[in-house]
């Protein structure tokens, strides 16, 4: 299992990275809220991490914040939530959002996230109210060195995530604004089509 990687950032492309660790080039896959934060390609990180292995397929799931790699945990034991699913919830709203949405039991603001229908977000509320804690927010952006432009760069990171082609470039044309960045893009476009809950 691994636990923790510390090394090298040598790549971002929403919503992977490639991290260099002992030698060794990690692909991992990590939500907006810690694409955010990561640094430069070139600096040091260190990521929590979440190892995936079903039959015939080994994925690694990175954070910054221990909060956040909790919460893609109990999100992943609520029956009908997968990885992809719990990426989404995390790069949509904070941890600490995402605890006040389940404790207060809202049901429509968690069915705005892909994927998530009105039968899930009630299991959610119903298996999740116990386990949530208040956790950190999202906080700073971090810059990418993007080899596309930052409108392709965000439609594909938002599809990743679930969003179908034409709902991602809407999202994007409806938030975007001269000289924003992917990762702004993104942010926005989340912060949009949640609510505002992030």
């Amino acid at each position: 299992m691994i636990g923790r990687l510390r090394g090298v950032l040598v790549s971002k492309a929403p919503p992977w990275i490639l991290l260099e660790a002992g030698g060794v080039g990690y692909e991992l896959e990590v939500p907006m809220s810690t694409l955010y934060d990561l640094p430069e390609p070139g600096r040091e990180v260190t990521l929590f991490v979440h190892y995936a292995h079903k039959e015939d397929t080994v994925a690694l799931y990175g954070f910054l914040r221990e909060a956040e790699r909790i919460q893609f945990r109990n999100l992943l034991r609520v029956s009908g939530i997968g990885a992809k699913i719990a990426l989404a919830v995390l790069s949509g709203t904070s941890v600490e959002s995402f605890s006040r949405l389940v404790q207060a039991g809202d049901v429509s603001a968690l069915t705005r996230v892909p994927g998530i229908g009105k039968k899930t977000a009630e299991r959610i509320v119903v298996e999740l109210r116990d386990r949530v804690a208040a956790g950190t927010t999202m906080s700073g952006l971090g810059s990418t060195s993007a080899t596309v432009d930052p409108q392709s760069e965000a439609q594909t990171a938002l599809q990743q995530l679930g969003y179908k082609p034409a709902e991602a470039q809407r999202l994007i044309r409806e938030s975007q604004a001269p000289g924003d960045t992917a990762e702004t893009l993104i942010r926005k476009a989340l912060k949009a089509a949640l609510g505002g809950n992030s």
